[in-house]
């Protein structure tokens, strides 16, 4: 999201506050920019739990752990200078929703590192072997791949301020995936327990919910600019 300044008209009266505007313009912009950099690394988080999801890979699970830490503490650091902007700053308009959409979408930044640990965890818990058989692990490979797209588009779009056509929702893509794990799940030779598909079902599940947030932060970079509320924006823009 692009920070906008105002511009002020010269006259001495309004030096103080045009201090202080400059003050919450800078903070806007490190706001920003924290959320720009929690995008990569939850691009990344999403990127390398299904690198290692494919590859049984305890290495690369660690560095998904390694992620959602630091995700998890920007996301402090993000609500902890939201409440300083909303309390001594005390801003109005578009630059109230600014701050209030940003800790939106550092919430939802937050819950889709929050994700990939848990898919993580579950390499970490099958290590050596893999999570899956191939046919349900290529399905689960998928559905990690179209978060990880989904991820970095709403990075662009967290940079830029506008949601790029490509970012919105398609939701038949990810009800196709959805399906197709469910099948894979059922017609499984030899059949798994039952505890087995519910796991396994719980790990695609962790993964359409990474693409639910992305689609989440595309309508909050969308009320950002145009001032819809996500529960107003018409269906197919979400």
């Amino acid at each position: 999201m692009t920070v906008r300044a105002n511009r002020f008209r010269a006259h001495p009266a309004m030096g103080e506050n045009s201090a202080v505007r400059t003050q919450f313009t800078h903070e806007l912009l490190a706001l920003t920019n924290d959320l720009t950099l929690m995008c990569r690394l939850a691009h990344d988080a999403v990127e390398r739990v299904t690198d290692a999801l494919v590859r049984a890979d305890l290495a690369t699970a660690y560095e998904v752990f390694a992620l959602d830490e630091q995700l998890q503490t920007m996301f402090g650091a993000c609500e902890a200078r939201t409440v300083v902007l909303l309390a001594l700053q005390a801003p109005v308009a578009r630059d109230l929703r600014h701050v209030v959409t940003a800790i939106q979408i550092a919430g939802e930044l937050s819950r889709i590192g929050r994700l990939a640990n848990l898919v993580a965890d579950s390499v970490y818990r099958s290590h050596p072997d893999h999570v899956a058989p191939q046919p349900i692990l290529e399905v689960l490979a998928e559905l990690g791949r179209l978060a990880a797209q989904r991820t970095a588009l709403a990075g662009q779009a967290v940079a830029t301020g506008h949601l790029p056509d490509e970012a919105v929702p398609t939701p038949d893509e990810l009800a196709e995936l959805r399906t197709r794990l469910r099948t894979t799940l059922a017609e499984s030779e030899p059949p798994h327990s039952a505890g087995t598909i519910i796991d396994l079902a719980l790990l695609g599940h962790h993964l359409e919910r990474c693409v639910d947030h992305t689609d989440g932060i595309g309508r909050l970079v969308r009320f950002h600019d145009t001032g819809i509320p996500p529960t107003a924006q018409p269906d197919e823009e979400r």
